[in-house]
């Protein structure tokens, strides 16, 4: 589904952020990219995103060249990745419902499918009943099935999260962990970036290490060994 072929970025004057990465991640995986802070994870995801450009090397998406994408298909990419952020990015004017509704508008759905959609997203992440609370009303582990809610409300292929848990407690930690586990039960591609230990060596997942922008260990079942 995702291939990654000998990717190196370095951002002037010269600093390598990856270099001569390489991995595939099949259709319904879910695949850790683990390393310290400044391995490379977070380039990686924005190169996978097309938010950057590779120096050198080539990303395939189900078989195309991304950056042989022209940039008025950009819009149509991106909708098949939802993104999750360690700091929600939920617009705080908006209340839960609408957060969710405005991922909707942006791809251009009518008002029906909204109306369809939404409700069905929130029971999925456990927020039905929050649907009219706005952000400052809800703990961190609720902001972040928020933004959960809003990236799969594009019915996206792959989900990808980076550092979704990095500013909550060891709780809803556990809480945003299961969710994710129960959307990939359900045939989303999970790619997560973290750098927790506890999370890698329970999930027991494929786990790709990055260690100073270079791929240092791909393996089933891995573990954070640092």
């Amino acid at each position: 589904m995702i291939q990654f072929e000998n990717i190196t970025k370095i951002y002037p004057p010269d600093i390598v952020a990856l270099e001569e990465v390489s991995f595939e991640v099949k259709k319904g995986e879910f695949v850790l990219i683990v390393g310290r802070s400044g391995a490379g994870k977070t380039t990686l995801i924005k190169l996978l995103l097309r938010e950057e450009e590779p120096t050198e090397g080539r990303i395939f998406f189900e078989g195309k060249d991304i950056f042989s994408i022209p940039k008025k298909h950009l819009p149509n990419y991106r909708q098949k990745i939802g993104v999750i952020f360690q700091d929600y990015k939920l617009l705080p004017t908006k209340n839960v419902y609408e957060n969710v509704a405005y991922a909707m508008e942006v791809v251009g759905a009518s008002d029906k499918e909204i109306k369809r959609d939404a409700p069905k997203v929130l029971e999925l992440v456990g927020l039905e009943d929050k649907a009219f609370n706005f952000p400052k009303e809800l703990s961190g582990g609720e902001k972040q099935r928020v933004a959960i809610a809003r990236a799969l409300i594009i019915r996206p292929e792959v989900l990808v999260a980076d550092e979704p848990t990095g500013n909550l407690d060891p709780y809803h930690t556990k809480d945003i962990i299961d969710l994710l586990q129960k959307i990939n039960d359900l045939g989303t591609t999970i790619i997560l970036a973290t750098h927790d230990r506890e999370i890698v060596n329970n999930l027991k997942k494929r786990v790709i290490t990055l260690e100073k922008g270079r791929v240092i260990r791909d393996e089933e079942e891995g573990e954070l060994l640092f």
